[in-house]
């Protein structure tokens, strides 16, 4: 008997594509869509559930719709404001991945009979011996496992990832010689519920408050001007701040408490030191001594030498060898060896 795979299907490219290549393989497939957020008033099927639908009697799958919209606000939505109200930069794709689609999803196409569960994410899964291990892309500026480093290691043996060694070009050819409508669809560049990356316009109207202003301060605490809210800045800013100060000026540190934003210059940026919490490791049981890795402290960060050292059960410093810029309090850290992820943390 084939396994049963439930395919999330997002009626994108890459996932019309990795559920071909499913059937193709021989795994008895479902097509997974879930309805995520959904403004006031909208009904209906969106165009993305009409795609995944119309791609899943293409491919002769049945097609099913997980209504995710309660545990996706709670979840991911006020996750993101929480973390953006305390003056962190969230990164919800990692958060959704962890609390919904291999969360909520997977718990949900498990009990409908799946044994396996596949998206259309650029990352592999490699075994080593009795170890599932979660890896880079082949097409490395594709890969998206740094937004994966929360999975728990024990669903990895579950999890497929059919476009691990693709590249986004032959996706889009092999999609256009299998008449996808899917072929030359548009990928989406931002948070899927702020489609126009406006967050704390989008912010202000989910909670129906208005962002407090405040001051900018430079290092010293000296005021400097006004600001509009905490939740329109992040560390490394420099466009849009609204000030004049005749010389080039970025957000440094934001101090939610005070309502204040720091501003300084490029070089205060750099820290050599970071701390971690919630720290999920997946290519190893534990960290027991210094731990030489690669870390990424952003999805466009290209990784540095950095040596980790847990400081408790799910905590732990990184110190890299050269000081980085703009590590952002809520986003991940991501280790790595090689194209193995080790593990993760979000910053502090």
């Amino acid at each position: 008997m084939p396994k049963k795979v439930f395919a999330a299907m997002s009626g994108g490219v890459d996932s019309s594509v990795a559920a071909h290549l499913l059937t193709q393989a021989g795994y008895d497939v479902t097509g997974a869509t879930m309805i995520l957020y959904r403004p006031d008033g909208q009904t209906g099927d969106t165009q993305d559930v009409t795609d995944a639908r119309a791609i899943c009697q293409k491919l002769g799958i049945p097609h099913k719709t997980y209504d995710m919209g309660e545990v996706f606000c709670r979840r991911v939505i006020e996750d993101f404001i929480r973390v953006y109200e305390e003056g962190g930069t969230p990164n919800p794709c990692v958060t959704c991945n962890k609390a919904i689609k291999f969360g909520a999803l997977w718990e949900a196409v498990a009990r409908d009979g799946a044994q396996m569960i596949a998206t259309g994410h650029y990352a592999r899964i490699r075994k080593e011996g009795d170890r599932y291990l979660l890896c880079k892309a082949a097409d490395e500026s594709k890969d998206q496992s740094y937004f994966l480093w929360q999975l728990p290691k024990e669903l990895l043996p579950h999890i497929l990832f059919p476009l691990g060694d693709m590249t986004k070009p032959e996706i889009r050819t092999l999609a256009a010689e299998q008449g996808f409508e899917t072929a030359h669809k548009s990928d989406s560049q931002d948070i899927c519920f702020v489609p126009d990356g406006a967050y704390a316009t989008f912010i202000e109207a989910y909670t129906g408050k208005a962002a407090e202003a405040g001051d900018f301060v430079d290092r010293e605490g000296r005021i400097l001007g006004k600001h509009k809210g905490i939740i329109h800045y992040t560390i490394g800013q420099r466009k849009g701040l609204g000030i004049a100060l005749g010389a080039p000026a970025f957000v440094c540190a934001k101090d939610p408490a005070g309502r204040r934003i720091i501003l300084g210059n490029n070089e205060d940026l750099f820290t050599q030191e970071i701390t971690l919490d919630s720290v999920n490791l997946l290519a190893v049981d534990s960290i027991d001594r210094p731990m030489k890795v690669t870390a990424r402290i952003r999805s466009t960060h290209r990784g540095a030498l950095a040596t980790i050292v847990m400081t408790g059960a799910d905590t732990a410093r990184v110190t890299f060898d050269e000081p980085q810029r703009a590590a952002c309090a809520g986003q991940s850290c991501v280790f790595y060896d090689g194209d193995t992820v080790i593990g993760g943390g979000i910053i502090r």
